[in-house]
């Protein structure tokens, strides 16, 4: 049997190792995923356990297949899941609020919004920005609700459609928004008629560099030819031959500045 002074040495040598390899990371990309669907959501999971990766992921309430939302009891479990493998999370807005434009003239800084899921799904309406601020914050608390973990201070607006002024009003009850590269955008959204799984992985291999934000979703319903079964994988392991290696935000050189 073991001693114990050799099982607490394995163990610390073998924490040292694994902080060693984090530190030594010099190409670091940072792999997010919006929510969806949810359909690939568990085909995901294993793939990013099964080659030891960690992701950001912004949450909203989105429909899904299941007729709960992604953030709703029924894959409660699965964000719990993703937590206690140490994976990040922040708000993607409750409704996945889609801003529109700004609305000037109004004596409180107001926006045109149309979001794409809950009561007022496909609705085009004003939104305040304490409004905003609700939607920004009722993501996050859900999240820390299911797994227990706080949600990075971060936000993704649906599309990434944003202006000055709705990042400010971001800023000011607490959220830094989070885009993504140009070569980061893995085309899960896109037509599979014009874009092939084949021709995505492709182009990511060629483009993405060291730093980018990497964007896919947990499910398109317009994409007739899923992407994360036949590219995510891949992806991966194509990008760790090529010397990458995959962090989440709170490990941002900048972004995590902001928590």
């Amino acid at each position: 049997m073991r001693s114990l002074f050799a099982i607490i040495f394995i163990a610390f040598s073998a924490c040292s190792i694994s902080a060693t390899a984090k530190n030594d990371c010099e190409k670091p990309v940072y792999l997010t995923f919006d929510t969806g669907h949810m359909e690939v959501a568990p085909l995901v999971a294993d793939v990013l356990q099964r080659h030891q990766v960690l992701v950001t992921f912004f949450g909203a309430n989105e429909r899904t297949k299941e007729g709960d939302g992604s953030l709703g009891n029924h894959w409660a479990p699965w964000w719990r899941a993703r937590a206690q493998e140490g994976h990040e999370f922040a708000s993607h807005t409750w409704d996945h609020v889609y801003w529109r434009g700004d609305i000037a003239g109004k004596p409180n800084v107001s926006f045109t919004v149309r979001p794409s899921a809950g009561q007022r799904n496909g609705e085009t309406y004003a939104l305040s920005a304490a409004g905003y601020c609700e939607q920004l914050d009722r993501a996050s608390n859900r999240l820390k609700e299911m797994t227990g973990r706080a949600p990075l201070p971060l936000f993704r607006a649906p599309g990434g459609k944003t202006s000055p002024q709705l990042l400010a009003s971001a800023r000011a009850c607490g959220y830094t928004h989070v885009g993504w590269s140009e070569a980061g955008f893995l085309g899960d959204e896109l037509s599979s008629e014009k874009f092939s799984n084949a021709a995505l992985l492709r182009k990511a291999l060629r483009d993405i560099r060291s730093g980018d934000i990497l964007l896919a979703h947990l499910g398109i319903w317009s994409r007739k030819d899923p992407w994360a079964p036949a590219v995510l994988e891949p992806l991966i392991t194509g990008l760790k031959e090529r010397g990458f290696c995959f962090r989440t935000l709170r490990e941002h050189p900048d972004l995590g500045k902001t928590q």
